[in-house]
């Protein structure tokens, strides 16, 4: 917990508030995020580095398949796509995400050369990737996406 959050939390407390309160006044602002990482545990260890970042999981899938249903029926502010899913490429999903005027990420073992061809001027993270790249990478793709 930050400074800040701390000093919130204990201002809370003396006023004597209930317990929603302190929760929502210590929660920390973000974006949600819809994740596709088809390994397990880095999925999780992203999922906690958004979090730990003030971002929320608005949704996570492991295949193509159930990504391509969450990408259409969940609400989500950036995405950030594993580029190899199972031995499938993500394109359908980016282009699900493109058609919804939603930024994303790609994160990838492979480098830039990796990336679909027609999306080569998306942000890409390298992986593996360290918790203030991730921010960083995040900040950007926010502050350049259409509003």
């Amino acid at each position: 917990m930050s400074t800040l959050q701390h000093m919130t939390f204990f201002a809370n407390l003396d006023t004597r508030k209930g317990k929603e309160s302190i929760m929502v006044a210590t929660r920390p602002a973000g974006c949600s995020v819809f994740l596709v990482e088809d390994e397990v545990m880095i999925r999780m260890m992203v999922a906690d580095m958004l979090e730990e970042l003030g971002h929320s999981v608005a949704a996570e899938a492991g295949e193509i398949g159930e990504a391509v249903k969450l990408v259409q029926t969940t609400e989500f502010d950036l995405a950030i796509l594993d580029v190899n899913v199972n031995g499938k490429v993500i394109t359908p999903v980016a282009e699900l995400i493109t058609a919804r005027n939603r930024p994303f990420i790609f994160a990838t073992g492979y480098g830039s050369s990796g990336l679909p061809q027609e999306y080569r001027d998306r942000p890409a993270l390298q992986k593996p990737f360290q918790l203030e790249t991730l921010a960083q990478v995040i900040s950007a793709t926010m502050k350049s996406a259409p509003v």
